[in-house]
């Protein structure tokens, strides 16, 4: 009981994380992976959450032991490897929560049928209604509000697996012919999923961040063991979460022949109709509650830290980084970004998709790199020798590079000279 109360008070950076990465990565993708493409999928989604899972780790292991961001670490290596993830955070900042916010500002209007309100309009409002609660709250109502939203997600996500499977099988339609994998587009999808389950490597900094945050002030710190157990069971938690999406994705779709949406919003809305349908009206309230808390945890989440990551990178440019890091600082950044992503929805909504693949062009191409700029910082004279990733984690480190790069390459080349 003490071990198991000491667990639920080191929970934080970890739950964030699942909370952060559960987003269009799993209820888009992965429901998406086993609608069109079947069981086959599970293998480059656990394959993708195994090669990626050293580049996150070291975030928390990184920090831990040095009490200082990722970020910092970089700039430890050299001011250049400083100026390259400060350009990637540039590029992402303004596309991805622009296009998180408007999936769930989509979401949101379908779920609650608000046919005669804008998609702006709700965006806006769910701008202001995260913001304030990022900056009343701050990262400790972020932290238990998460416990709460992500248990709720959890059993309902559940809920809807079982229902889903209980029901069996949707019915194949006759001559339905499985959607080839091994085509362009089947390959760009493979790309977009692996690349974003379960979620950019560049997001790894934010772990390094929460961690900061968490064990400010605190009485005591957890040892390294417990930093890592806590951060490994929300690793866990997206793993086993993003296997219910796919198990829901081909119970209820695959084989159906449905023309699915490539739009985001339209997709997560057929995706409830669906189970719907296919559940009974019933279940509904459990499938809306499932997807909306996914798309607004992801949100809110993802807009605490991309507001701490810009602070860091700021603070550290000027050499002034502990002095950017307060309360009004952050709130200034917060409003910031809402305002910024906000303008970039309302005048750019209907190229959308254009911004977000570019954000997820340089996402792709530049994982690896990022992948081995942490590994530069663990294996550093930062951190103290008996603390060093074991043997078996940098082997799993240098395929999970090797894995990147073949991918963004592969991706590169798709893109570059389709």
């Amino acid at each position: 009981m003490a071990k198991f109360k000491t667990f639920i008070k080191n929970l934080g950076p970890g739950l964030l994380f699942a909370s952060m990465a559960i987003g269009t990565s799993h209820l888009v993708l992965s429901t998406k992976a086993g609608a069109q493409y079947g069981w086959l999928m599970i293998i480059p989604i656990v394959l993708a959450n195994i090669f990626k899972y050293p580049f996150f780790e070291f975030g928390v292991r990184y920090t831990h032991l040095t009490d200082k961001t990722l970020i910092e670490g970089y700039l430890n290596r050299g001011k250049g490897y400083l100026w390259f993830y400060a350009v990637i955070t540039l590029i992402t900042t303004f596309t991805i929560l622009a296009a998180l916010y408007t999936v769930t500002a989509g979401l949101f209007k379908n779920l609650f049928r608000l046919e005669e309100i804008s998609l702006t309009i709700i965006a806006l409002g769910l701008f202001v209604f995260i913001s304030l609660l990022l900056i009343i709250g701050r990262y400790r109502f972020l932290e238990n509000s998460l416990k709460l939203v992500v248990s709720i997600l959890f059993v309902a996500l559940l809920v809807t697996t079982i229902l889903v499977v209980y029901n069996g099988q949707v019915d194949v339609t006759p001559n339905f012919k499985p959607t080839p994998l091994f085509n362009e587009a089947g390959i760009l999808f493979l790309i977009g999923l692996m690349g974003w389950m379960p979620t950019t490597v560049e997001a790894s900094s934010w772990v390094s961040l929460w961690s900061i945050e968490k064990w400010k002030g605190a009485n005591s710190k957890p040892t390294l063991k417990q930093a890592l157990q806590e951060f490994n069971t929300g690793y866990a938690l997206t793993a086993v979460l993003a296997i219910f999406f796919l198990t829901i994705g081909c119970m209820t779709l695959y084989g159906t022949g449905t023309e699915l949406s490539g739009n985001g919003v339209v997709f997560a809305d057929q995706v409830v109709r669906l189970f719907t349908t296919h559940i009974g009206p019933w279940a509904y309230v459990f499938i809306a509650v499932s997807a909306f808390a996914t798309m607004f945890s992801t949100c809110m989440t993802a807009h605490d830290a991309v507001a701490r990551v810009s602070l860091d990178i700021i603070g550290l440019l000027y050499q002034k980084p502990k002095k950017l890091r307060n309360r009004k600082n952050f709130s200034i950044t917060i409003i910031v970004l809402a305002l910024v992503n906000f303008v970039v929805i309302a005048a750019f909504s209907a190229n959308m998709g254009q911004l977000v693949a570019l954000a997820t062009f340089v996402s792709f191409v530049v994982a690896p790199i990022i992948g081995y700029m942490n590994l530069k910082n663990v294996m550093s004279d930062d951190l103290p020798k008996e603390n060093k990733p074991k043997k078996w984690l940098q082997t799993l480190t240098y395929f999970g590079i090797l894995f990147l790069t073949c991918f963004s390459l592969l991706y590169f080349w798709m893109v570059l000279f389709p």
